[in-house]
């Protein structure tokens, strides 16, 4: 895909997310998009962010630490999205404004141990397993209480809310309870608010059923192919 097309994608997507909030009575300020650029080259974001596009998400923490470090533009914000790896915190910690991808008290001590070396608050997520599938990270609801228990104790990081992955399906219909299930575990964690921990911020929907994820009360939709195209590999 030419990048004479990421404009036109990007004013598709936002306008499909504005008519989304329009139906179901929200305000399109409360979602904000993330633009995956994972596999694709940096003048691809270079032309997203000449478009006002701000916050864009990596799945590779190699990936993520090249791209932050070539792509130094005001006011941009990145979002680690893919798996954790304990190992790796290290060399995103001095940039990274955003970790979707905690489902462990391990990750959050290692974010709090590289954070602070860079003396830095990082916004977290906790991710949630609401496929019910093996393959797919994230904590049990069970044990989300625990984790943020932990976190209290931690003064370099921000939970700022849930992530969560909904199967791959062809029709989006198909995971509105899955979308249901994260908001809805939110909601019934707010006791654990104050300090550094403000459960308000929902990561979820992706190209294919973002819409849906925004009818069941995402804060913040991931779209990559949407916007920059296929990709040649996951």
């Amino acid at each position: 895909m030419s990048d004479r097309f990421i404009p036109q994608n990007l004013e598709e997507i936002r306008n499909q997310i504005i008519e989304t909030c329009k139906k179901c009575g929200r305000d399109p300020e409360e979602v904000s998009l993330i633009a995956v650029s994972k596999t694709k080259p940096n003048e691809d974001i270079i032309e997203a962010y000449s478009h006002q596009q701000m916050h864009f998400g990596e799945n590779r923490m190699q990936e993520l630490q090249d791209k932050m470090d070539a792509i130094d533009l005001p006011g941009i914000q990145w979002h680690m999205i893919g798996t954790m790896q304990s190992n790796k915190i290290k060399y995103i910690a001095h940039r990274v404004d955003w970790i979707h991808s905690v489902s462990k008290a391990k990750y959050l001590n290692e974010i709090e141990k590289r954070a602070a070396e860079y003396d830095r608050t990082i916004n977290v997520l906790i991710q949630v397993n609401i496929s019910d599938e093996d393959q797919k990270s994230g904590c049990d609801v069970s044990d989300l209480a625990g984790i943020l228990e932990h976190a209290k104790h931690l003064s370099h990081i921000r939970i700022r809310g849930l992530m969560g992955m909904a199967r791959f399906v062809d029709d989006a219909e198909d995971v509105r309870s899955e979308f249901r299930l994260l908001k809805e575990t939110l909601d019934s964690h707010q006791q654990y608010n104050g300090g550094n921990i403000e459960l308000t911020e929902l990561s979820m929907g992706m190209s294919g059923d973002f819409e849906v994820a925004i009818e069941e009360g995402a804060t913040m939709v991931r779209v990559g192919s949407s916007i920059f195209g296929s990709r040649n590999y996951a």
